[in-house]
């Protein structure tokens, strides 16, 4: 994995090179371990790269043929076979990255069609007039843009953009509502005023700094087939197998996080079938002060790895870890989510990172394909979820309720009317949405920015082409099966390792995070209701009386700490390192 920025000007002049400096400082920690970049005419291209395949050639930017540059932010786990295709042409390096050039020569801009694999890449033609950036289905590495009058840019981060000051990095208020309300934010448009997301599966076409076009590919869409009953567990088989087996492509160590729960513990199995040497496995755990045993997975997780000679590191978070820990956590979601699974992926990638994984296996999205969440039970299905959610954020229900002016609801709205009718029950029409917007802005982005801040590469292997397309033809009424979903992965782990408990209530990644902030509540609450980022819209008896119910409603408490310490880094420039309540104190004399 990498980092990646570019300019395309409008006037055919060459971008200074301390905007370039400024660039490649911001994402130099996506790619520790060397740097490259490339200008032809009115484009220029930064990447940093972290290496993972062909360590000695690979460096970007890359060439085909024609001319045509590329730098990319991508793992392209079917680049064998798209060499193979090209086998009379030469290349000049073992990338998984030189392949898609090819492709991209011979189909233009449908190449991305093509790709299986996680991406953001970026192709520049020989004449310098015309670049096409593309991000894949399910948006598992972002790619952000801005467009003005003086060209277009995109980056790997937005704190990149900002950091080059090509743009303001003012806040968007409505998005700030939307982010404390939703825990994350919808659609292209960011937090920052200006910044955009490049959509999951999207291509846009860029010709003399303007945007002139764009593609569209879809990571599920509505199956014309549905699979036989008792084929299921046969294919899911077959289809993860072909998965993992991709996502096992590499020259440098790979891990897995093992969370105990049936995502990752058929990683696990599947994984041991398939590699050809023992796969590190790394869980976390919560300090028995603070912790609910009954929601820590993590002893389970090492009695299940060393069950099947697994090996296995357990890692701790602390309350300190939490009070330390926090500024530098909400320093690294420059994309804000305030979903306090950010906590636990930070620490987990900070001990990949000292145990020597430079590539990591994850469980994320075997719920939204496969049917794991509570909110596409059957006894829903007169109601989506989401849309109980428009009316009940996460302060909905508070004394900040009426804090909120923005229609911060909005966003999701659309997004849940693009997708009703056209899928074949409203359980189905959920999961789009979750893969649509939650995916791809909270979980991905948690994954993507909790790693990569460590240089470490997150792998999801349920999000595979090869997988979505067989979990498309799974009846809705054979992904659940009373109160319990994923019934097709349950029946497979039931049927691979008997002593498992593939049949027990999912747990869920739970942080004990209103415990930890309760013991400080008084000293956060006046900090937070002073903070210039919360005071002028949010009065401080409202703030004091979400702290004082932390312990037992943590989410509003969390996600308004969490909003004030990333409003210290990525607006008033504080120093993250450094313990939450000083962070705090700092941006009060910012």
């Amino acid at each position: 994995m990498c980092g990646i920025a570019g300019i395309f000007r409008r006037a055919d002049s060459a971008v200074e090179p301390f905007v370039l400096d400024a660039l490649e400082r911001a994402l130099r920690h996506r790619g520790p371990d060397s740097v490259g970049r490339f200008t032809r005419g009115a484009i220029s291209l930064v990447h940093t790269r972290l290496a993972i395949i062909d360590l000695e050639s690979g460096q970007q930017p890359l060439f085909g043929p024609s001319g045509v540059a590329l730098v990319a932010n991508a793992e392209i786990y079917n680049a064998p076979e798209i060499k193979a295709r090209f086998a009379g042409d030469a290349f000049h390096t073992h990338s998984d990255c030189e392949p898609p050039i090819h492709l991209y020569e011979q189909m233009g801009a449908d190449y991305a069609t093509g790709l299986r694999g996680m991406y953001a890449m970026v192709m520049c033609d020989p004449d310098g007039r015309r670049m096409e950036i593309s991000r894949d289905p399910f948006g598992i590495k972002p790619l952000y843009y801005i467009e003005d009058d003086a060209g277009f840019a995109f980056a790997s981060e937005p704190q990149a953009l900002v950091a080059a000051r090509l743009v303001s990095g003012d806040i968007s208020e409505a998005h700030r509502d939307e982010l404390l309300q939703l825990k994350f934010t919808v659609g292209a448009d960011t937090i920052f005023d200006g910044v955009k997301r490049v959509l999951p599966g999207e291509s846009l076409i860029i010709e003399q700094g303007r945007f002139v076009g764009r593609r569209q590919i879809e990571a599920v869409s509505p199956p014309r087939t549905t699979a036989r009953k008792t084929d299921l567990v046969a294919g899911f088989e077959a289809a993860m197998t072909d998965s993992v087996a991709a996502h096992l492509q590499s020259d440098v160590p790979v891990g897995l996080f093992l969370s105990g729960g049936v995502d990752s513990s058929i990683l696990m199995l599947l994984i041991k079938r398939i590699a050809h040497e023992r796969i590190l496995s790394i869980s976390v755990g919560y300090d028995d002060a603070a912790a609910d045993t009954s929601r820590d997975e993590s002893a389970a997780a090492m009695s299940f790895a060393q069950r099947h000679d697994v090996p296995f590191e357990r890692v701790q978070m602390s309350r300190s870890d939490f009070w330390d820990l926090s500024p530098r956590i909400a320093a690294a979601i420059d994309d804000p989510t305030a979903d306090a699974a950010v906590l636990p992926s930070f620490i987990l990638g900070m001990a990949a990172a000292k145990l020597g994984r430079k590539v990591i296996l994850c469980g994320e999205g075997a719920d939204e394909l496969f049917g794991g969440y509570r909110r596409y039970r059957p006894r829903l299905f007169g109601q989506f979820r989401r849309d109980r959610t428009l009316r009940r954020g996460v302060y909905s229900r508070t004394e900040a309720a009426g804090c909120f002016k923005t229609d911060w609801q909005a966003g999701l709205a659309a997004a849940i009317q693009a997708e009703q009718g056209r899928w074949r029950s409203s359980m189905e029409t959920a999961q789009a949405i979750d893969v649509r917007e939650w995916l791809p802005n909270d979980l991905l982005v948690k994954l993507d920015r909790c790693l990569m801040v460590h240089g470490i590469e997150g792998r999801t292997p349920y999000l595979d082409p090869v997988v979505a397309e067989f979990a498309a033809t799974i009846s809705p009424d054979s992904r659940i099966k009373g109160d319990l979903g994923k019934i097709v992965m349950r029946d497979w782990l039931a049927k691979t390792d008997p002593a498992y408990p593939a049949f027990a209530k999912k747990k869920g990644f739970i942080t004990p995070v209103g415990r930890w902030i309760a013991q400080k509540g008084d000293v956060l609450s006046e900090l937070i209701s002073a903070h210039p980022g919360v005071a002028p819209w949010m009065p401080r008896d409202v703030v004091r009386s979400i702290f004082a119910s932390a312990a037992v409603d943590s989410q509003p408490a969390w996600s308004l700490m969490f909003y004030a310490l990333w409003h210290s880094r990525h607006v008033l420039g504080v120093d993250p390192n450094q313990p939450a309540d000083a962070c705090l104190s700092a941006a009060l004399k910012a």
